[in-house]
């Protein structure tokens, strides 16, 4: 029985086989399909972007060939410029390096050379310190401090606040103009500014570069007429001894000219502790208009200084050395923001030799003005 089964089973077995080859045929057939579907998916994907990106994709080839069409316009147009290129080989490059440091000589090295002017006359605007009182009356000036001295009696014309000690600021360089002659130095010697000059101090602007070569007249001349402090501190520090030995010669000068309440820390006028009072400064300005080089530099109106190959414009710091209605022997102008505008002049009024000193005046020109109100004034006292 069991035999027959057997023999039954292996009759069906081909059977079987087929069948489990059929179901296996259409596994496969499914498994295509599937794999077949998920292809034709991602193509319509990929159809789908391409589609969307294609009219950005022509717009930009446009756009392209639109922007080529301008640019081989604009070569076919445009003038023919010569290059200015040249190839860097170790001979070119030798060439330009030789020719940078022959500049760099040129201008580093050269001196300065100095044209000067002497007075051009100008007519100054009409408001500048107008007075027009009763005689006796007030010359109405702003200035805090005032001093108007008759240097052929030695009479104060006018006075306010004289005897008050104030700052002056660049005021101080008469006295530094004072110390650097009476040293009797070569006034041709070349000068040359260094680090040490400039003003770590306030900070103050210079056209003086550090390295430019000018002689002490030259050094002389810009501290005086427009009030060069680099200038001023390379006159101190070019003193035997240096800035310590010129400053104690300069507090020296003081006391033999008889200004008891005045004091010098340095030769510009920077530092606040330099400090003085209108009578004291009367006989400063009168001491220095006894030196011929002070008379001729603090009154010439402007200069032209070659500064490293480069000419410089130097004015006046005070503007009536300018004018017609001034006959000015000795000026000088300072400001610092303790000392306010301050103007000290020797002049004449009514062809009598006056010594004029203005301290601490608000705003730029009133000093100015200040100086015309007590000239207009002086006048009509003693007309």
């Amino acid at each position: 029985m069991f035999q027959r089964v057997l023999c039954s089973l292996e009759r069906f077995a081909p059977v079987v086989r087929a069948m489990a080859l059929i179901k296996r045929s259409q596994s496969s057939k499914l498994l295509a399909t599937l794999l077949l579907s998920g292809v034709l998916a991602s193509t319509a994907v990929a159809a789908a972007t391409a589609t969307q990106s294609s009219p950005q994709a022509a717009n930009t080839k446009q756009a392209s060939k639109s922007k080529s069409t301008t640019a081989a316009k604009a070569k076919k147009t445009a003038k023919p410029v010569k290059s200015q290129a040249t190839k860097e080989t170790a001979k070119t490059v030798t060439a330009q390096s030789a020719a940078k440091d022959k500049v760099v000589s040129a201008t580093s090295k050269k001196p300065s050379r100095l044209i000067a002017s002497k007075k051009p006359r100008d007519t100054p605007p009409s408001n500048w310190g107008d007075w027009n009182g009763p005689v006796g009356s007030s010359p109405g000036l702003h200035s805090h401090a005032a001093l108007l001295i008759d240097m052929q009696n030695g009479e104060a014309v006018y006075q306010k606040n004289a005897t008050q000690v104030v700052p002056i600021a660049s005021i101080t360089k008469l006295m530094t103009a004072m110390v650097m002659l009476d040293a009797h130095l070569p006034m041709n010697e070349e000068l040359v500014i260094t680090d040490d000059d400039v003003d770590t101090l306030k900070g103050s602007r210079s056209r003086l570069a550090v390295g430019t070569q000018l002689t002490r007249q030259e050094a002389l001349l810009l501290a005086l007429m427009s009030s060069e402090n680099r200038a001023a501190h390379a006159l101190g520090r070019n003193y035997p001894g240096g800035i310590p030995a010129f400053v104690a010669a300069m507090n020296r000068k003081a006391q033999e000219l008889g200004m008891t309440n005045s004091r010098f820390l340095d030769p510009t006028g920077l530092n606040s502790g330099n400090v003085s009072t209108a009578r004291d400064l009367a006989k400063m300005v009168t001491a220095a208009y006894r030196y011929a080089p002070i008379r001729e530099t603090s009154t010439t109106s402007d200069a032209r200084v070659d500064v490293r190959g480069r000419i410089q414009e130097y004015r006046n710091t005070n503007p009536l050395v300018r004018s017609d209605s001034w006959d000015i022997g000795v000026t000088k102008t300072g400001f610092i923001r303790e000392a306010g505008k301050c103007l000290v002049m020797q002049a004449k009024v009514n062809n009598r030799p006056m010594v004029f000193v203005l301290l601490d005046s608000e705003g730029s020109m009133t000093r100015v003005g200040d100086a015309n109100r007590l000239k207009k004034w002086a006048e009509a006292q003693h007309s």
